[in-house]
């Protein structure tokens, strides 16, 4: 048993230590009703890239309306994102995640979105996405669509490389 839970570690170890460590910022916009912060969504997203695989956590709200202590707008998400395809500094993304709206009645939360990313440096990552939120609950569901913007920092250089390659890399 030792010996297993060692190797485990071992491989943990490993795993941490060949993929980057990020951090993103991501305001959008959806198509919903309502005034502008209604409509104007935040995110910030911890995670960790391994070559063309990454998998993040994320706290953020979709509306930055203020509703007091009803707030049914926080939400926690957990978003693996695959970089798909690669020509030169730009990359095209695809995410999927699920996740849990806080004191709402559409508790659930599914998310579908592409991007294009441009590696401004080795670090920063500047990312344009839409996409859409799927709500769920026990008796009502709703979606909404949005378009948004992100800024991505790794805490170390990003060498990630894309699923299909064109060309000399």
């Amino acid at each position: 048993m030792l010996k297993l839970l060692f190797s485990g570690l071992l491989i943990c170890c490993c795993s941490f230590c060949i993929s980057q460590t990020y951090v993103s910022i991501a305001p959008s916009i959806s198509n919903t009703a309502g005034t502008f912060a209604d409509k104007s969504n935040l995110s910030v997203e911890i995670g960790r890239q391994w070559d063309v695989f990454s998998l993040g956590l994320v706290i953020g709200k979709n509306s930055l309306e203020n509703f007091g202590r009803l707030d049914t707008t926080t939400y926690f998400e957990l978003r693996p994102n695959l970089n798909v395809f690669q020509q030169g500094k730009f990359t095209n993304t695809f995410t999927a995640g699920i996740g849990y709206i806080l004191n709402a009645q559409e508790s659930l939360l599914t998310e579908l979105s592409y991007g294009i990313e441009y590696a401004y440096s080795p670090q920063f990552h500047f990312n344009v996405y839409f996409g859409q939120y799927y709500y769920s609950g026990r008796y009502a569901d709703s979606n909404s669509t949005f378009f948004g913007f992100s800024c991505m920092y790794y805490f170390s250089p990003s060498h990630s490389k894309p699923l299909i390659q064109t060309g000399k890399q």
